[in-house]
């Protein structure tokens, strides 16, 4: 194949970490072939028709070995042959998928297939086990049986679900490629997790360095952001060496390169760079992680040096995974690797530099291949003077109306901020107020629930508007008392106090010292006691991951970071309190709908779908407030202003196409998903029609949230400048648990504060020192445990 026959060059990679070579290859290729052939992978045409999967020159030439090898340099001789095994049988696996079921696009029998193979994988001891029909059969339960008795029961379950996830989720991209549809970003980069396999790689990763993660902080946001952001890195590496083969020769349509071309309308290889640079983008997110989060977490857990060890030689596992199967992607005949360690011409697509004078900023595969772009994200000069939005023709094929008891709403939520302190200045500092009663007017706070708790009875909109309240207000608190002075102690002191105003039982709470904390003592006993334990649970849980997402922003303005686009949008979901949102629905449906039901792939997209249309609306509306008068750096608008180096008209539209492209995917699972849905758990007529129920107030929810938008004042022009006024000295602050970081002695005073809509030389607090010296922005952890990568 020449590189004129290529659809693209590849680009310049940014790979921060050496790949090493297993002295044991030659060992493991020779096992990994005679177990092939034990298993019927190789040496069996029954498979497909009259042809084998695979013959010997293909496994040969694609040399999973080698992938092994260079992703596990440390791994022993049996315990790489283990490995390399699965990877054996992985590979193997989808392209069986691909000939039997994905050629034929054979819905029925790909269901039967893939749910049959989790009984190969028990996490629990079972009597027995079904007898294989298949090499894929035959070589999971072959693999299961020498991995799992030397696991723990918390890795089993987790490697299980990955497992499940990889097998089952090929009937997404089925069902994509009989219906012609090519997923959204969002969407994509969501499901291409789970059927790409990384997220059970990094299980595996546990396995072959011998330290599993520790159970308590497995689940943790630093442990799941270096799993993800390894996937995406290894997802969108393959993507990009990969097109060819799926997309042109196997009718494929799950490709991060196909994604771009469609959505941005952008040439092959404008794609394909962009798709390197997000690639860079969630390496340096993996970093960041690495950094900035591991060692607070360390702290807070309390692990012992032996814990702490296992995550740092976990972590260094997934750098020799991710530069490994770099070099393999380079090597193997599976994929484009023809001249690949040439550069292509750098693109900017959706604007950047031209004319005279700019041509040295297309220095192209040096600053791509030293994540020079990263610098970015850190030079963001806050308090810019950016103007109002001119507003886009927004999607919306839902629609709501109005409760009739809004005027009620607006009456007893104002009397209860009042009741709670909202409206009362700081304690000991007069005239400092974080609202007042034109600021609750102003935001009106009961409208957005009357909007999309359009059907609910007086004391349901009452208790819908005293959350909205206290969501809003607890925003505009959080950072006004700690954002400025950069206080993350005393946020996450605040914050882990929080959890004690809402017992799961009848425990007694603290004495409140602040108006969050009283008014969520408050609204937490109205709306806690009729429910179920386990819906109390959820509903904390989905409280606590908002609050929780706050300390991130927090994290991100103390570095002055512009967020990854990735970890943006999912960590959006929970600043903008979606989970809350959308817990106050599911209760109001009863307990008919089963928990299951929820934690369904369908489920997740609705109302992931769902909860992105409602954030980008805010993004969107909220962008001067934001930008300009708060010195915000969390704002999708901003994120892809400074990912795609657009201008801001052209970053409003970017936003408002994937609120689009959300909505139509809401639609899609509406009509195509749901149905599936029911059959597959033999819903009967009541829950069907409670979830039913369930979707009619997803969409009620978007409709509201972009009517309200359009309806309040909170973000119009003349509001931001008529309210815009210096917070002057805090001369005095409150005491007790939770309050220290309110001593916030001078914000701004008034000759350092920039006049609204004026470019005003910007108080910027100093920030810490970034890492320095080219490709050493990676955290290296192997120095950490004393070796060299």
């Amino acid at each position: 194949m020449t590189s004129s026959q290529q659809p693209f060059k590849l680009p310049e990679f940014y790979m921060p970490w050496p790949a090493r070579l297993n002295p044991n290859l030659e060992a493991a290729r020779v096992h990994s072939k005679a177990w092939a052939y034990q298993m019927g992978i190789l040496g069996s045409e029954q498979e497909a028709e009259h042809a084998a999967i695979w013959d010997e020159q293909t496994f040969d030439s694609h040399d999973y070995a080698l992938l092994c090898a260079y992703t596990h340099p440390d791994a022993s001789e049996p315990m790489l042959n283990l490995v390399t095994d699965w990877y054996v049988w992985v590979f193997f696996f989808d392209d069986h998928f691909l000939e039997i079921y994905k050629r034929s696009q054979d819905m029925a029998g790909a269901k039967e297939y893939l749910y049959r193979l989790r009984a190969f994988m028990p996490v629990e001891t079972p009597e027995s086990l079904p007898e294989p029909t298949n090499p894929v059969e035959r070589g999971l339960s072959d693999l299961w049986s020498r991995t799992a008795p030397a696991a723990s029961a918390d890795w089993r379950l987790r490697f299980s679900e990955s497992t499940k996830n990889l097998l089952e989720e090929s009937l997404w991209e089925l069902s994509n490629i009989r219906q012609n549809r090519i997923a959204n970003p969002i969407e994509y980069i969501e499901m291409r997790r789970k059927v790409g396999g990384a997220p059970w790689s990094a299980n595996l990763v546990e396995h072959v360095v011998g330290a599993e993660v520790p159970a308590e902080i497995a689940p943790t946001r630093p442990l799941c952001v270096l799993r993800d952001t390894f996937a995406d890195g290894v997802h969108l590496r393959n993507d990009l060496f990969s097109y060819q083969r799926e997309v042109e020769d196997e009718g494929e349509n799950a490709n991060c390169i196909l994604v771009f071309e469609g959505f941005l309308n952008v040439s092959t290889q404008e794609a394909a760079n962009l798709t390197n640079e997000l690639l860079t983008s969630r390496l340096q997110q993996f970093e960041n992680t690495a950094v900035t989060e591991l060692p607070p977490l360390f702290e807070e857990y309390g692990l012992n040096p032996v814990a702490r060890m296992k995550v740092l030689l976990y972590i260094k596992g997934l750098q020799d995974w991710q530069s490994g199967g770099h070099e393999w992607h380079m090597r193997s005949s599976r994929y484009m690797n023809e001249e690949a360690d040439k550069s292509s011409t750098p693109t900017f697509i959706l604007g950047g530099p031209t004319g005279l004078g700019t041509s040295a900023a297309r220095i192209g595969s040096l600053y791509d291949a030293l994540g020079l772009r990263r610098f970015k994200s850190f030079t963001r000069v806050p308090y810019q003077a950016v103007g109002p939005v001119t507003l886009p023709t927004f999607y919306m094929p839902f629609s709501t109306h109005l409760n009739s008891h809004l005027d009620a709403a607006r009456q007893h939520s104002k009397e209860w901020a009042r009741q709670m302190g909202m409206l009362d200045s700081l304690p000991g500092t007069p005239g400092v107020f974080i609202w007042d009663d034109h600021k609750f007017d102003v935001a009106d706070v009961a409208l957005c629930g009357a909007l999309i708790h359009p059907n609910g009875s007086g004391p349901e909109l009452n208790l819908t508007a005293c959350w909205l309240v206290l969501g809003t207000y607890a925003d505009d608190y959080f950072p006004a008392l700690y954002g400025y002075t950069r206080n993350m102690a005393g946020a996450k002191l605040f914050n882990a106090r929080l959890s004690a105003f809402m017992p799961l039982d009848s425990s007694p709470t603290p004495v409140p010292t602040n108006p969050v904390e009283r008014g969520l003592a408050d609204i937490w006993s109205r709306t806690a006691g009729p429910m179920s334990a386990n819906g109390r649970r959820l509903f904390r849980r989905a409280i606590e991951a908002m609050t929780e997402s706050w300390l991130w922003e927090l994290a991100n303005q103390i570095q002055n970071r512009i967020p990854d686009p990735i970890d943006y949008v999912e960590m959006r979901r929970k600043t903008f309190g979606s989970d809350l949102t959308m817990s106050l629905s599911r209760l109001s449906q009863g307990d008919e709908i089963p928990m299951e039901i929820y934690r369904t792939q369908t489920m997740h997209g609705l109302e992931n779908s769902a909860a992105d249309y409602a954030c980008l609306t805010n993004d969107i509306f909220s962008y001067q407030k934001e930008i300009e008068f708060e010195g915000e750096i969390h704002n999708c608008v901003l994120v892809v202003q400074n990912f795609l180096n657009c201008d801001v008209p052209q970053a409003v539209e970017i936003v408002n196409n994937l609120m689009t492209a959300r909505a139509q995917q809401f639609e899609h699972i509406v009509a195509t998903e749901l149905p599936i849905l029911f059959d597959d758990f033999d819903l009967d007529a009541n829950v069907r029609e409670k979830l039913l129920g369930y979707v009619e107030k997803l969409q009620q929810w978007m409709c509201g949230v972009l009517k309200w938008h359009r309806a309040v004042d909170r973000y119009k022009e003349f509001e931001l400048r008529n309210s815009a006024s210096p917070v002057v000295g805090l001369l005095s602050s409150p005491t007790g648990l939770g309050t220290s970081a309110a001593q916030i002695i001078s914000l701004f005073n008034s000759a350092d504060t920039p006049h609204p809509g004026t470019e005003a030389e910007p108080v910027v607090e100093s920030l810490p020192t970034l890492p320095t010296g080219l490709g050493t922005s990676a955290m290296q952890i192997s120095s950490l445990l004393g070796t060299k990568s």
